[in-house]
């Protein structure tokens, strides 16, 4: 569940098919750097009501997922 949401910002933010995007797709492979983290971590943090530490090591879809799954 939280992976599929997660697809859905990520896909509509970068404006690509959700078919692309894998746990173990890399950020930089989306075309997503430091400042698109930022305020992708925004978005995740409203859909979710969680607070995400942007310092954490988040390097692919997988770790946005699982650093979101643990607060939940």
């Amino acid at each position: 569940m939280v992976f599929e949401k997660v697809k859905t910002i990520l896909a509509d933010y970068k404006e690509i098919d959700e078919s692309s995007i894998e746990l173990d797709t890399t950020m930089e492979s989306l075309g997503i750097d430091s400042l698109d983290t930022v305020e992708l971590v925004m978005n995740l943090e409203d859909e979710f009501d969680v607070e995400i530490e942007v310092d954490e090591d988040i390097k692919t879809v997988g770790d946005l997922v699982k650093i979101i799954e643990g607060l939940l």
